[in-house]
């Protein structure tokens, strides 16, 4: 199990203002999706600094632009460290992680499959494990273990009911088919 990844640490802390009392259970929601990821694939350490870093934004955007429309300042932030760090070539895959990771529907879209691989992990995630794709109790057990929640499924649904009462006709706007 992956219990301490120092890009994932630093990249959260630029961004710990903005979490305010929201870091600890986001930054345990993406240890619990990075964790699940390696779970259900194998990852060569290319592909785990991908994942870490759609990990880090694929959420963000939630509180940097204060919306629950988020997937596009998310993607955004994602580009911008990737431009920071001279891997702008990784933009499109990453990206594409990002836009995807609430589809409820299998991506197509990857050829490494990382789309897929993440989309699967979040929802285990945030369905708390009721959705499993094939992944044993005992291994989500031990990640949320690890991982506690520290509120992060209570301020979700928090955020869905706000964005229900304002915006009706569009309650969950990250969702994809």
């Amino acid at each position: 199990m992956l219990i301490k990844i120092e890009l994932l640490d630093e990249l959260l802390q630029r961004y710990a203002g903005y979490l305010g009392n929201d870091f600890t259970g986001y930054r345990n929601h993406v240890y619990r999706v990075i964790n699940f990821c390696c779970s259900l694939n194998m990852l060569d350490a290319v592909d785990l600094e991908k994942i870490v870093v759609a990990g880090v934004f694929h959420d963000l955007g939630i509180w940097t632009a204060k919306t629950f429309d988020y997937l596009p300042p998310s993607e955004q932030l994602a580009k911008d460290f990737l431009r920071e760090i001279d891997k702008l070539d990784w933009a499109q895959e990453i990206i594409s992680i990002i836009h995807n990771h609430h589809k409820i529907t299998r991506s197509h879209t990857d050829p490494q499959n990382l789309a897929e691989v993440f989309r699967k992990a979040d929802w285990i995630d945030v369905s708390h494990g009721a959705v499993t794709f094939g992944l044993s109790r005992q291994k989500r057990r031990e990640v949320f273990s690890a991982f506690p929640d520290a509120g992060f499924h209570f301020r979700l649904v928090q955020l869905s009911l706000k964005r229900l009462l304002t915006n009706p006709l569009s309650p969950l706007p990250m969702m994809r088919l």
